[in-house]
């Protein structure tokens, strides 16, 4: 997780919670869905309380970015109806349709960090089958499946998984889920992971991990409320 080491310790600070990592299988030697697998499994042992994990307030969140996003998304799906689904969903620029069919993959697909050449090799070797690249394309799976967890979403507009990212928030909404659309339409792919070299970006970052916090607080407090013993009666003990 070196990639995201920074990221993770921003997430602990700014949000105000504790950050579980995983470390997920990667293609080509593990194709899908064996990284949706292993985060499933994660968020199944956090919801089990184990006693590494210490004290742990009410409320589960799970965060991803680009393809951790994509990822983070199905394993949600995977876990709805569980006593694991989490309550906060947060995606980061998410790749959300694998076909790579939408307008800003043509126009943002060079020169802007993250190429549509590369983009279209990482899902070859994630998902061979090219008949299954809906079974795994989040915005298809939410037209399908609607998913009952609040969730925060944020693209950038010089990014070829714009449109994708903004189409999957309509999708959600559509389909029920409390979700809330950040689109930040000066800034680049990955800007999460840019925060040393760009101030927009370390900007945009802070305001995204803080917000995800404040969900994160907003559904303890509401978990808290609802397992509060009712008030006793007057005269009784």
């Amino acid at each position: 997780m070196e990639s995201h080491d920074r990221l993770c310790r921003r997430l602990a600070l700014l949000a105000g919670t504790a950050v579980l990592a995983v470390d997920y299988r990667l293609a080509p030697e593990h194709p899908a869905p064996a990284a949706v697998d292993d985060v499933m499994r994660a968020l199944e042992w956090v919801a089990s309380r184990p006693k590494e994990l210490g004290q742990l307030l009410p409320g589960t969140g799970l965060a991803g970015d680009s393809a951790g996003g994509l990822i983070a998304y199905l394993a949600a799906c995977g876990l709805a109806g569980t006593p694991a689904l989490p309550d906060v969903l947060f995606l980061a620029y998410p790749n959300a349709d694998l076909s790579l069919s939408l307008q800003s993959v043509s126009e943002k697909g060079e020169g802007w960090g993250l190429s549509v050449q590369d983009l279209a090799f990482y899902i070859a070797q994630w998902v061979p089958d090219a008949s299954l690249l809906g079974k795994f394309s989040p915005v298809e799976v939410a037209r399908a499946q609607p998913l009952p967890v609040r969730t925060l979403l944020a693209t950038a507009g010089h990014d070829p998984l714009r449109d994708e990212g903004k189409l999957l928030a309509e999708e959600l909404a559509r389909g029920g889920t409390d979700v809330e659309y950040r689109p930040h339409p000066d800034l680049v792919h990955g800007f999460l992971t840019l925060d040393a070299v760009s101030p927009a970006a370390r900007h945009a970052g802070d305001s995204l991990l803080a917000a995800y916090g404040s969900l994160l607080s907003h559904t303890a407090m509401l978990r808290r409320d609802r397992n509060a013993p009712p008030d006793a009666p007057n005269g009784a003990t």
